[in-house]
């Protein structure tokens, strides 16, 4: 009984999958669903195995015997289109399906013929033609199929394409050692393959699905950043200026109309930027915010001294900063200045926003009336985005400063 040992850490692996899949609430209800479909069929192949080898060395039912191997060589090709349809969820996998049924039949034939394969009256399995190894050729199509539908469906996503030509070569391997070579145990060379690709898979799904919510958090992110920095008392203010301006001085109503049709174009845009952005494109969209605001504060004064411009940044970056200056620690001063500098230290970019404002206290920098949000989101997006560190001093009457240092690969 001893060679029945390999059981346990096989079920095992398939007990401790399903209890994962079943509570992972990262995949999708239909794909968990094919997941668990995919755990039943390898826990019927194993079954099948087991069975098969007990009828194969201790008791002798020729015809129970065919039974068992018909199930064993029909299941194995549903397996591979379970993961094509785990790979893909809306494929039809028409094709894939018709040779899974032509498979079925061709050994539903041994039932009543040899033609296939045979189990003698001495209990011994005898192969019929070339269409007992048909399993086998369905199979290696179907592994086929996978690799296209992989590729087909996360060829924008290259990252986890290999797992599926793994997966795929370890299959065809145990395929073949599974008809040449001997092994003394009740469990086959495949189905021990397949268990441990239910388990690649698995992986390789949760990842993806990780993948997919941490880019819908981002998404989500990016809104509420817009949405924050285009505040309704700013469109307000702005366009009653507009308004006015309009009366007294047209020609300057119009450069500001066209300012901040570009303030809201560029807020928008940010919603679909993924990637870094230069730092020159930042900071002109700053400028176009800051001369809206010098309208209705004209004593505040934003200097400017760019000694370094070859490096990227999280678009809306510089812009809540200089806005949080202005809105939190120059509006509430006479002669108020903000100063966004850019230098290369070392092999770093520096980044800083100084003001001469009311100051805050930097231990309530997560407020819960939203003060002070637009920090707090430009720190998260400079260390997930590209590795960069964000550092605030703060003194109540003296004014802030923010540091943001950039790696040099950005």
């Amino acid at each position: 009984m001893k060679e029945y040992i390999i059981l346990m850490p096989l079920g095992i692996q398939l007990l401790g999958l399903l209890l994962v899949v079943l509570n992972d609430k990262y995949i999708r209800k239909e794909q968990k669903q094919t997941m668990t479909v995919i755990i039943g069929l390898i826990s019927i192949l194993l079954a099948q195995n087991v069975v098969d080898n007990i009828l194969g060395t201790t008791v002798s039912i020729p015809y129970l015997r065919t039974v068992v191997s018909i199930v064993g060589y029909s299941v194995r090709p549903i397996v591979i289109v379970m993961f094509c349809k785990l790979v893909r969820p809306n494929g039809r996998n028409t094709v894939a399906w018709t040779l899974v049924i032509l498979n079925a039949l061709i050994y539903l034939s041994a039932l009543f013929s040899p033609f296939v394969f045979s189990i003698s009256a001495g209990n011994h399995f005898r192969r019929g033609s070339i269409f007992s190894y048909t399993a086998y050729f369905v199979c290696f199509a179907l592994l086929a199929h996978l690799v296209y539908c992989t590729i087909s469906e996360y060829k924008s996503r290259k990252s986890f394409i290999w797992i599926a030509f793994v997966n795929a070569a370890i299959i065809i391997i145990s395929s073949i050692l599974e008809l040449y070579a001997y092994f003394d145990y009740p469990v086959g060379y495949l189905t021990i393959s397949v268990v441990s690709c239910s388990l690649f898979y698995y992986i390789w799904l949760h990842l993806e699905f990780v993948r997919e919510h941490e880019r819908a958090l981002m998404a989500e992110q990016r809104i509420k950043i817009m949405m924050s920095q285009i505040q309704p008392h700013f469109v307000s203010n702005t366009l009653t200026t507009i308004q006015s301006l309009c009366m007294l001085n047209p020609q300057k109503a119009s450069e500001i109309t066209g300012k901040f049709g570009a303030y809201i174009r560029n807020n928008i845009a940010s919603l679909d930027e993924e990637q870094l952005i230069p730092i020159k494109k930042e900071l002109e969209h700053t400028k176009i915010y800051t001369d809206i605001e010098m309208l209705r504060f004209p004593e505040i004064s934003v200097e400017y001294e760019i000694d370094e411009e070859d490096f990227s940044v999280p678009a809306l970056t510089v812009q809540p900063l200089v806005e949080n200056a202005i809105r939190h620690g120059v509006r509430e001063i006479e002669n108020g200045r903000i100063k966004v500098k850019t230098k290369k230290a070392d092999s770093s970019y520096i980044l800083t926003i100084s003001d001469n404002g009311v100051g805050f206290d930097t231990d309530k920098l997560v407020a819960q009336d939203g003060e002070h949000i637009g920090i707090n989101n430009v720190r998260e997006r400079v260390k997930t985005m590209c590795g960069g560190t964000m550092n605030i001093e703060s003194q109540i009457g003296q004014g802030t400063t923010v540091t943001i240092t950039m790696p040099p690969s950005h």
